[in-house]
């Protein structure tokens, strides 16, 4: 579905600015920021895209831990997989991860938005070249390190029985994570190509790099679960669609657009600089969202088999929202928001941040309260299949899903936070405060697991780490970039969470009923249940809303009025 970022607006001629018009709220009346209309047409179009891509993408990263927990069940496998992934993750975060391409991209576009196109390749040109020596030689380092970060994370993994397993775990982290550690050259190096396509408003290449990435892991899970390769076999899908979707595909576009390469050195070039300014916050901070799993991994691990399974499978549900509509509005919305602050137009700036905000909350309260009702029924739906049938983990994921709820609200807040941010070139400030919150958040994991508390306490300090930062980040944002309208958004949090309680119960009243008739003991009568159930609770979230007269339905309707015109 296409999210488009608008309100339900009546136009009138603004003043003298020839391409932006003022826009009356159809409730209050009050006259909001001016809007640059071909930048909202811009978002609207690469959200609807980015918000496609990256549902597809969540919906294979789903079929990717379906084909995992039914070859291979919730167990000291795919522990060991999981723990795995931290080896080249770590090295992800250290180089920054996505802060690389959001260092990278405001100065590109500043160069490349003020008659500068030169400049702005020559920079492209430097910055590979050294971050591309930069990872090689971090590759090299992780992977001697290898090991000792196994042993680091799984030194006190129990099985059920409560017998230590670390030594039977721990080869196999370091083998599949040494796999997929040539992956992150593909990532981190990619990035970059990808925040040049980004820049110049091209989706294509983007909206297709993870989906890629997923399909060779599934592929890889499947051939594995039916080979003598095992687990293994997904580090090795995992490299292989890492190399094709995130790097040979945008060099492939960028070749196609018209794009300029030559191996430089050069520090002193124009933009340098002021890139590797921007990027020393990011590389030196913990950000909490790019560290919460990599510590959830760690603390989990000191719980018996399957626990950083379940941790991570919750996680991957949980997140779906976030990345199909708080992701996807943020990284649309980046380069209009640089662009505005490459021309000075902080009015344009603050109205368009103000909008994606809302937007994604309207989206996002709903879809906590889905998580929170139905997280039985998509649990078993998505992980109920082979061996994971069996094993006795799919209530553990449930519940954790339910505690994770609240909490989807705040991710898909964050990241167009973040890129507010880092649109006006301001890192230091989001990623120092991320920073002391991802501290607050060891503390808690720590004082969990010392006291011997339920593997869920882990669960609930994310919650409370994730909305404690979302809160703060608001703040700081007004304080010191632009002042966003509070009030709209605050008005449109407390509507959308009214009607989404509202909707939350109907589709737990209805799932219940659901299961006391006996309609889910077969799968595809489950399946049309859950969809029937899920479709019904979005229609009443949307009718709820509509009555409650929130600007942001106004989509829904024009896109339903599109639809007739059609038929």
């Amino acid at each position: 579905m296409t999210i488009v970022n608008r309100q339900f607006v009546f136009a009138a001629v603004a003043n003298n600015l020839p391409s932006t018009r003022v826009y009356f709220s159809a409730v209050t009346d009050v006259p909001l920021p001016p809007v640059d209309e071909s930048a909202d047409r811009t978002v609207a179009r690469a959200s609807g895209i980015m918000s496609f891509s990256l549902g597809l993408s969540r919906v294979l990263g789903m079929l990717r831990d379906t084909a995992m927990t039914a070859m291979f069940a919730v167990s000291i496998q795919t522990d060991a997989y999981g723990i795995a992934i931290t080896i080249p993750d770590l090295l992800f975060m250290l180089v920054a991860g996505g802060g690389l391409s959001s260092a990278f991209m405001p100065v590109f576009s500043q160069l490349l938005h003020t008659k500068k196109e030169r400049e702005a390749w020559k920079l492209f040109s430097v910055v590979v070249t050294v971050c591309s020596l930069a990872v090689a030689v971090l590759i090299a380092v992780a992977w001697a390190l290898a090991p000792w970060v196994a042993h680091f994370i799984a030194k006190d993994k129990t099985d059920k029985a409560g017998h230590n397993i670390s030594a039977l775990l721990e080869p196999h982290i370091v083998e599949m994570g040494r796999i997929l550690l040539p992956a992150q050259f593909a990532f981190l190096i990619g990035s970059i190509l990808l925040a040049t396509l980004y820049a110049r408003r091209q989706f294509l290449a983007p909206s297709l790099a993870p989906n890629v990435y997923n399909v060779g892991i599934i592929v890889g899970a499947i051939v594995g679960g039916l080979s003598p390769l095992g687990i293994a076999g997904m580090p090795w899908g995992g490299l292989t669609g890492a190399m094709i979707g995130n790097l040979l595909l945008p060099a492939y576009f960028m070749a196609k657009t018209g794009s300029h390469f030559k191996p430089s050195l050069d520090l002193k070039a124009e933009g340098v600089g002021k890139f590797f300014r921007l990027l020393a916050p990011v590389i030196f901070g913990f950000s909490l969202p790019s560290v919460v799993q990599l510590i959830t991994t760690y603390f989990a691990a000191h719980y018996s088999e399957g626990i950083n399974t379940v941790f991570r499978l919750s996680n991957n549900l949980m997140q779906a929202p976030s990345g199909i509509f708080g992701q996807s509005m943020a990284l649309a919305a980046f380069p209009v928001l640089a662009q505005f602050y490459a021309q000075k137009r902080m009015d344009l700036y603050a109205s368009q941040m103000t909008r994606s905000l809302r937007t994604v909350i309207y989206l996002g309260v709903p879809s906590a309260a889905l998580m929170l009702a139905l997280a039985p029924q998509i649990s078993h739906l998505i992980y109920g299949y082979g061996k994971a049938a069996k094993d006795g983990h799919l209530e553990d994921i449930a519940l954790t899903l339910r505690i994770y709820a609240p909490s989807i609200i705040a991710w898909c807040i964050q990241p167009v936070l973040m890129r507010g941010f880092f649109s006006v070139h301001k890192t230091m400030l989001p990623v120092a405060l991320s920073t002391g919150m991802t501290a607050i958040f060891i503390a808690m994991c720590t004082f969990c697991t010392s006291q011997g508390l339920p593997f869920t306490s882990l669960a609930w300090s994310t919650d409370i780490a994730a909305l404690l930062l979302v809160v703060i980040l608001f703040v700081a944002l007004e304080k010191s970039v632009a002042q966003i309208d509070r009030k709209g958004v605050f008005k449109t949090f407390g509507k959308a969470l009214v009607a989404a309680t509202a909707m939350g119960a109907v589709a737990f009243v209805a799932a219940y009923a659901t299961e006391s008739v006996g309609l889910g003991r077969h799968r595809l009568v489950e399946f049309l249940c859950f969809l029937l159930t899920a479709t019904c609770a979005a229609w009443a979230y949307y009718f709820l809303t509509k009555r409650l007269k929130m600007p942001e339905v106004e989509y829904f309707d024009r896109a339903l009025a599109k639809l007739n015109r059609k038929r």
